[in-house]
C-alpha cells in the first residue's frame, strides 16, 4: 500500500512540474535565454562565402 501511495505522490509531483513548465511556457524561455545567444555566437563567427 505504501508503494502504491508514492508512486501516486512522485507521479502527482512529476505531472505538476510538466503542467508548471507547459503553463509558464519555460521552455521557450530558456530557449530564448541560453540557446539562442549560444547558436547567435557561433553562426555570427562563421565565415560567409556568399554575402548577400
Amino acid at each position: 500500500m505504501k508503494l502504491i501511495f508514492k508512486a501516486l505522490g512522485l507521479s502527482g509531483a512529476a505531472i505538476a512540474l510538466l503542467f508548471s513548465v507547459y503553463y509558464f511556457n519555460l521552455d521557450m524561455k530558456l530557449v530564448r535565454f541560453v540557446v539562442v545567444p549560444l547558436l547567435d555566437k557561433h553562426y555570427d563567427s562563421v565565415q560567409r562565402e556568399h554575402v548577400l
